[in-house]
């Protein structure tokens, strides 16, 4: 269990970058119930959700996991497959997204 989960400054660097919390998840390879449960306390962020945040809101990954209440999960420099398979989630949720956009 997360120790506090800063839902509002998530919420304002998701406002300031334009996005929402949809897109957040799917950058993290997270469905909706997921990314709720962890903004209400309800769960945990993985080294690899954290790695992804960090990366879809420009800060450092020390930052989301302090805002997010974790004291350990921090990708370090050598997390190469979790930023793999952060970019992995972010290339199939564009890859969603295009292919909704051709549809429309």
């Amino acid at each position: 269990m997360a120790l506090f989960f800063d839902a509002e400054w998530f919420d304002a660097r998701l406002a300031e970058r334009g996005l929402s919390r949809a897109e957040m998840a799917a950058a993290a390879g997270l469905n909706a119930t997921d990314l709720a449960l962890a903004f209400k306390d309800q769960r945990e962020l993985s080294a690899g959700e954290v790695a992804a945040f960090a990366e879809l809101l420009g800060v450092e990954a020390a930052e989301v996991a302090a805002r997010a209440g974790l004291s350990t999960p921090v990708p370090g420099p050598g997390c190469v497959e979790a930023r793999i398979a952060a970019l992995e989630r972010r290339v199939a949720a564009l890859e969603a997204e295009v292919a909704r956009l051709r549809g429309a």
